[in-house]
């Protein structure tokens, strides 16, 4: 569970506003001319200073000073001084939270007020009793003294009385839940405020208004108010209020999926409160932070925030919020399939919300059991996606139990919706899982819970739809769309529309479901365009999307649309990486489409690169919602040929029998390939160990699926080149490897390359004509560098580890040194191979080949690194990150090191090196599968660059030095690794 900012921060926004006022008494000069009694003025004196006292919080002091006027007042028998008095004491007992003593002054004060008619006196003492049973959590007594107080002000006509009433009467409103009474109540303030000229309570109106919208799921109705309240705060210079307002407004822009807007605001707020030394905000932003890049599913950097987060809440004992970070770093854990780690926090938070707390108000009590059982719930979770029915079930009633003592309702609901989730998914116990998901929409109705409502609502359309009942399921889901609309949750639409088009196309009206796909896409993208041009945000949304674009591919290919379903099985793969290419040529005067390639521009690509591209999608069974395969598997491969003539044809893999004879799955099959083949890592003289030889088996299983149902489409000749574009796992297939029945390769037969899209293919060209083509047989010496086995880096071997030098490579340099005379020029090895040399030489190089090790993240992608020699303050590794960051202007680079290829496989397609390199301006890279070997590499690099010196064709260079190899090196774990994306020539 996330803490949320602007709640915790609008009660200490709004406290000036809530807490009881000090009631002056009548001025010195009033008394002398009633009386000329010393022992008056003594008593008043006492009263004005008591109050000075109470304005300093010198509490201790101020009691002895009022009690003393109290004193005097009496013997007096000063009716109205004696009741100043015991309000002013009521105060002082109210700041100390000894509400009780604070209760019983105020009403003796009510009743003289009352005696002598002082009806001033009593409207402040009725919204004193009102604020004082608030914070007891008394709300229903609080509510009604407070009507009392404000009809009494009205009655006098005294508006500031009056706005005081509206002001505690929306914070008792808040505390009950029902926030458009709270919103009336300031609405009513807020022209008292306006004709009062008080700016900042006219501020806190608007910014409270904000709040209780925002609560509401009227977010952009929050923003409205936020952003009123904002122009006041900076009117006033008040960076306190401004800071809490960009918070909000961060709250806001992420509900409404302005993720970029969001992370601008929580900065800016971050900014102000760090100023300020806000330690305990910098703990909630820092945290809020960190869920948003959760919710990007960009756990790294949510990570960072977190722990962030955690160091300073730690530090200052922010015992709740240390509490909160540690759930949440739990839940990102979880969401990185770290069972183990995620269980480790959740712990670590349940220790710290179980200890007791004598110190905590009322308040912070219930909050605190929130999160407990919040984090419980999350621990259920976990059992429950494990498949361990009866742990969850153990900890979703305690969780449950906890939420009904506390009487959170929303809470109530969430943990409903899950334990209908494991009746429905681990159970297939509909008729239960009904149940609970609709005593989860009742709890949400009943607390105006819009959110809530829709979730419930769509997952009893989920279950109607697993029974078959459509009709039903419809229904629901039309629900679901229309409360996401309402409260503009643009992904809850997406998932409504999803939801919906399966639904229309299991009950077989494959128009209408083609018709909510296409709307639910549209609706995706809109999202995505609000991200802006951080390319990390779009991939990491984009990842959350595919599945609708799978879906609507079924159901066009249903209708026989073959060529409308490649339309969207192209718009749906790359979107990001392609965004990210097209503004980089921008950049560089070149005009680049954004618009996804229509059937007419993709066949022009296919004429353009004078290939055949082999496009594939994977389709998935059981896929209920965005981002959700539940319990689901491989299905289906779709496979489109498009010749350079133009023509397109269709065809369908079945996996059924992959999955039922083989006890397989599609996945399964390439990893296992892939390990079976013995690799050893470069310098690191470690082999796999494998039973028997089964490498050839796998490898011939994966061309039974791939290959042989497009054989016939494929060309003839051997030089022709033919482009695979896959998706998902198939990213790890080594296609040259692939073998037929007979035992014949598949670079045998073709020449091959990759791409992640066929529009990216439009835009490598367009590099490609950028940089310049080579027509010439040698290359400039300045413009080729050749780094072979830098001086090694140290690096941790994982997380947490201390790092340690990573192993020479000397087959790697003997690679460089084999290749440098080539093209008459000087390797750089060694100390030489520095990280600052080689940036330096980068600009001006045509022809890059980078013989050392390559680091894979395959969590973040953008971590996977080139190892170089470090120097000055640098480590040596130049990562995807920074590499994402350079201009280069070579036509091509030659990543000769460990599986640079690879990187975290996103919906978007491989995030790593090589599109780090693509986006930086490179049109042709040449990277590795999997740990390449030292001797048969350099010999198959060393007869690339050879062929390449007689051919500007480099997919038919990189063919012919891996036949070469095969000879002297047939095991295709020697020859197979390498890749070029992008462009041939």
């Amino acid at each position: 569970m996330r803490p949320q900012l602007g709640i915790f921060a609008l009660i200490a926004f709004l406290a000036t506003i809530s807490a009881p006022l000090n009631f002056s008494a009548p001025s010195i000069t009033q008394v002398l001319a009633q009386t000329s009694e010393s022992r008056k003025v003594e008593a008043e004196r006492l009263l004005e200073q008591g109050i000075q006292q109470i304005d300093n919080r010198q509490l201790d002091k101020a009691l002895q000073s009022i009690q003393q006027a109290l004193t005097i007042y009496r013997e007096l028998k000063d009716r109205q001084g004696e009741g100043t008095a015991l309000a002013n004491l009521a105060s002082i007992y109210y700041w100390v939270q000894q509400y009780s003593q604070a209760i019983d002054f105020q009403q003796q004060s009510l009743a003289i007020a009352r005696e002598i008619a002082d009806r001033p006196l009593e409207a402040k003492n009725l919204r004193q009793l009102g604020s004082t049973y608030s914070a007891l959590g008394q709300h229903p007594q609080a509510i009604e003294y407070l009507q009392q107080s404000l009809t009494l002000a009205r009655g006098i006509k005294n508006n500031k009385s009056e706005a005081a009433a509206l002001g505690m009467l929306a914070l008792a409103y808040q505390q009950i839940g029902n926030y458009q009474k709270a919103i009336d109540s300031w609405q009513q303030a807020l022209p008292i405020f306006q004709q009062l000229k008080e700016r900042r309570a006219e501020g806190a109106a608007l910014t409270s208004i904000g709040s209780y919208y925002q609560l509401l799921d009227k977010y952009p109705e929050a923003r409205k108010f936020f952003q009123q309240g904002l122009v006041i705060a900076q009117e006033l210079k008040d960076r306190s209020s401004q800071q809490v307002i960009l918070a909000l407004l961060g709250h806001v822009h992420e509900s409404l999926a302005e993720y970029s807007q969001s992370i601008d605001k929580y900065q800016q707020s971050l900014v102000m409160a760090r100023e300020m030394g806000e330690s305990a905000i910098e703990v909630e932003i820092l945290n809020n932070l960190g869920g948003i890049y959760a919710n990007l599913s960009r756990y790294q950097e949510a990570i960072e925030y977190y722990q962030q987060s955690l160091t300073i809440a730690r530090k200052i004992n922010a015992r709740q919020s240390e509490a909160g970070i540690l759930s949440n770093l739990g839940t990102v854990y979880k969401n990185l399939n770290d069972s183990s780690q995620a269980i480790r926090y959740y712990q670590q938070s349940l220790a710290i919300t179980d200890e007791p707390n004598n110190q905590q108000s009322a308040l912070e009590v219930r909050e605190e059991r929130k999160l407990y059982a919040q984090t419980i719930l999350n621990l259920g979770n976990i059992y429950q996606e494990s498949g361990t029915t009866d742990k969850a079930k153990e900890f979703y009633q305690q969780s449950l139990k906890i939420a009904q003592e506390i009487n959170d309702r929303d809470l109530q609901a969430d943990i409903l919706n899950f334990w209908g989730i494991l009746s429905y998914q681990n159970l297939g116990d509909y008729r239960q899982a009904s149940e609970y998901y609709q005593q989860s929409l009742a709890l949400a109705k009943q607390n105006n819970n819009k959110r809530g409502e829709a979730k419930a609502i769509g997952n009893l359309g989920l279950v109607y739809n697993s029974m078959g009942e459509y009709d039903k399921a419809i229904n629901y889901f039309q629900q679901d769309l229309a409360i996401s609309r309402e409260i503009k949750n643009k992904r809850g639409e997406a998932i409504a529309l999803n939801n919906l088009g399966l639904t229309f196309m299991r009950a077989g009206k494959l128009s209408e479901a083609e018709t909510y796909l296409k709307n639910g896409i549209e609706v995706l993208e809109s999202v995505r365009t609000g991200l802006g041009r951080n390319d990390a945000n779009k991939v990491s949304l984009f990842e959350d999307q595919v599945s609708t674009y799978r879906n609507l591919q079924q159901v066009l290919l249903a209708q026989n649309k073959i060529e409308a379903a490649l339309e969207i099985a192209e718009r749906g793969r790359a979107r990001a990486f392609v965004e990210l290419l097209a503004s980089r040529l921008s950049e560089a005067s070149v005009q680049a489409t954004l618009t996804s390639p229509n059937i007419n521009k993709i066949k022009e690509i296919a004429k353009l690169q004078n290939a055949t591209l082999v496009e594939y999608s994977i389709v998935y069974e059981d896929i209920d919602a965005i981002g959700k395969r539940s319990q689901s598997q491989t299905s289906e491969i779709y496979i489109w040929v498009v010749k350079p003539t133009g023509e397109i044809a269709f065809r369908k893999v079945n996996l059924k029998s992959l999955r039922q004879q083989k006890k397989s799955s599609l996945e399964e099959l390439v990893v296992s390939s892939r390990e079976s083949i013995g690799v050893r890592g470069r310098g690191l003289g470690v082999e796999a160990k494998v039973p028997g030889s089964p490498a050839k088996q796998g490898f011939k299983e994966l061309h039974e699926l791939l290959i042989k149902p497009i054989a016939d489409l494929l060309p003839k000749d051997p030089n022709a080149r033919v482009i695979f574009i896959p998706q998902s796992e198939l990213f790890l297939v080594p296609f040259p490897a692939l073998q037929d029945a007979s035992g014949k390769y598949l670079i045998e037969q073709h020449t091959i390359l990759t791409a992640p899209s066929i529009q990216v293919l439009d835009l490598t060209n367009q590099q490609q004509q950028l940089v310049g083509t080579r027509s010439s047989t040698s290359v400039p010496n300045q413009d080729v560098l050749i780094v072979g086995n830098p001086t090694m880096p140290s690096v941790p071997e994982k997380i947490g580890d201390p790092p340690t030098q990573l192993p020479s490579l000397p087959g790697a340099q003997r690679e460089a040194l084999a290749i440098a005379p080539l093209f008459k020029t000087k390797a750089f090895t060694g100390s030489e191979a520095t990280k600052t040399a080689i940036l330096q030489q980068i600009p001006t190089a045509r022809i890059i080949h980078l013989a050392t090790h390559g680091l894979l993240d395959d969590i973040r992608g953008l971590g996977s690194a080139i190892a170089l020699a470090p120097s000055g303050n640098d480590n040596g590794l130049l990562t995807a990150e920074e590499i994402l960051d350079l201009r280069f202007n070579a036509e091509l680079v030659v990543l000769s090191a460990c599986d640079t290829g690879r990187g975290r496989i996103t919906g978007d397609g491989v995030l790593g090196l090589s599109r780090s390199l693509m986006s930086a301006g490179v049109p042709s890279v040449i990277v590795s599968l999997w740990q390449v070997p030292d001797a048969p590499t350099a010999s198959l690099m060393t007869e690339f660059y050879q062929n390449l010196q007689k051919t500007p064709d480099k997919a038919a260079a990189l063919r012919s030095a891996m036949l070469s190899t095969m000879k002297q090196h047939p095991n295709p774990k020697d020859w197979g690794a390498f890749t070029l994306i992008g462009e041939a020539e």
